[in-house]
Order: C-alpha cells, then structure tokens, then sequence
C-alpha cells in the first residue's frame, strides 16, 4: 500500500510538473500569436494568455504540492481544517484529468468561437477605476452566483444533475475547485465574461479581476485556514474563505456566497466556522 501510494503521489507530481510547463510554452506561443493585440478575455474563467488555463492551474499548483506533502510538513499541516481527512493522489488526479478535459473540449473551444481577442486601449485604468470596477465585478458575481447556487442547492433535480459532482468531497483540496459539471463551468464563464462587459470595464480591470477572482475561488477549496489567505487580511469577516465553504461542503445548507459574506448573513444561511 505505502509503495503504491507513493507511486500516485510521484505520478501527480510529474502530471504538475508536465502540465506546467505545456502552460509555459502556451503563454509564450500566444503572446507571439497575439502581439500586438493581447487577449484579455474573461473566465470561462480566463487568464492573461489567449488560453485561460494558465492562471486557473497555476493557482492551484502550491496548494497541490500541499496536499502531496501533508503531514510530512507540520507548519502548514496544522492549518488544516479537517486534518483526518486527506485527499488522496486517486482523488487529486481524477479532479485533475476532469479539470483537463473540461478546459480541452469546452473552455477553449468557447474561447476560440465566442470570444474574440481585445486591444488594449493606449491609457491603462487610473489604479481608483480599477479597484473599483474590480470590486463591481466581484460584488456581481457574488450575487449571481449565490442565487444560482441557492437554487441548485433546494432544487433536487438541479442539483443532482448539475451541481452534485461538486459535492463528491466532504473534504475540499485544490483541485477540487475545477470539480465542476460542463453547466456549471458554462454559467460561471457566461458571468464571468458578461459582467465586466456590463460595467463597462477596461480590459486590464477585466484581466485583473479574472486572475484575482480565480485566486480566490482556488483558496475557497484549499482545506487549509493559513494566516495569510485573504480571509484573513480582509478585515471585519467580510470574506467567507476556505472556513466557511469547508463547512458548506460538510453542511451542504449554509454558505452558499462564492466571495463574501453578506448575502449569507442576509438570508439567514451563514454558518459559523
């Protein structure tokens, strides 16, 4: 057992290492492609390459190297929210082959049809316009997606056939943020891509958030509550962060909001953590 394990865990780490550097030389091959005209386009979710899997990967990979390591580092080790629950190398590969493919066959397709590329006007956003139109476009996706996720949440059929592979984890880790069905991947990205749109936002504003806002759902499924995560340097609570969606995935009824916590507190469904 010990040596297939460390097998599994030699495998994922060599699929990290190899999947890394394929995003190296796509961001490369795309900036060469795409100069002078840059591709900003958000989520389904994006990345600052034409392809929006380097920054949705490259997020999770420390954290994935954490999952590996476990116990064999204490100092992070016992940050961990459920530490007799680790995921296992069979778990963080399927998570990861599903991430793969759902970016092979339907991320970048939709990228390459329905997204065309954007030139980056002369003037970069003043830094006032881009913090807020950034905050705007998460306090959007927020309330889009808490109601979507309330909805699939109450209703049955919805969830058993939409959102349920999201729950196959009591445990979130990593990879487990990209557990996600085509449906839900494709209604994240029609948000993802919409609201920036809507508010009228500067391509870099929108290239910003996307990475920011990828950062932050990465950490929400990390399994780990690290002094420095950004629940914890935003003040007041206003974050839920890997706390409180660790707890929706053991009481699947409370902390529905992605980002923040308002809405939660509102409507009653804010669980302490």
């Amino acid at each position: 057992m010990n040596w297939s394990l460390s097998f599994l865990s030699s495998a994922m780490l060599k699929l990290l290492v190899y999947s890394m550097l394929l995003q190296i030389g796509s961001c490369s091959l795309s900036g060469i492609i795409s100069s002078p005209t840059i591709c900003l386009s958000s989520p389904l979710p994006s990345s600052p390459c034409s392809s929006p899997s380097p920054a949705t990967f490259s997020a999770v990979y420390p954290f994935a190297a954490l999952d590996l390591l476990g116990s064999r580092v204490p100092m992070f080790h016992r940050y961990k929210i459920q530490p007799a629950r680790r995921p296992t190398p069979s778990a963080m590969g399927q998570s990861f082959l599903r991430s793969v493919y759902n970016h092979l066959i339907f991320v970048l397709p939709a990228v390459a049809l329905f997204i065309p590329p954007t030139a980056v006007p002369q003037e970069a956003p003043s830094v006032y316009e881009l913090l807020v139109d950034g905050l705007a476009v998460l306090l959007l996706f927020d309330t889009q997606y808490f109601i979507w996720h309330v909805v699939h949440h109450k209703h049955l059929q919805l969830y058993r056939w939409v959102h349920a592979i999201h729950h196959e984890y009591i445990s979130p880790f990593s990879w487990s943020a990209e557990q996600l069905s085509i449906p839900e991947l494709m209604a994240v990205g029609f948000w993802g891509n919409l609201d920036p749109v809507l508010l009228g936002c500067h391509p870099l504003t929108t290239w910003c958030v996307t990475v920011f806002s990828i950062w932050m759902s990465v950490e929400d499924h990390i399994g780990y509550d690290l002094p420095w995560t950004l629940n914890r340097v935003v003040p007041f609570g206003l974050l839920g962060g890997a706390p409180a969606h660790d707890m929706h995935h053991q009481k699947p009824g409370c902390n529905f909001a992605p980002f923040f916590r308002h809405w939660d507190r509102i409507f009653g469904t804010a669980a302490p953590f």
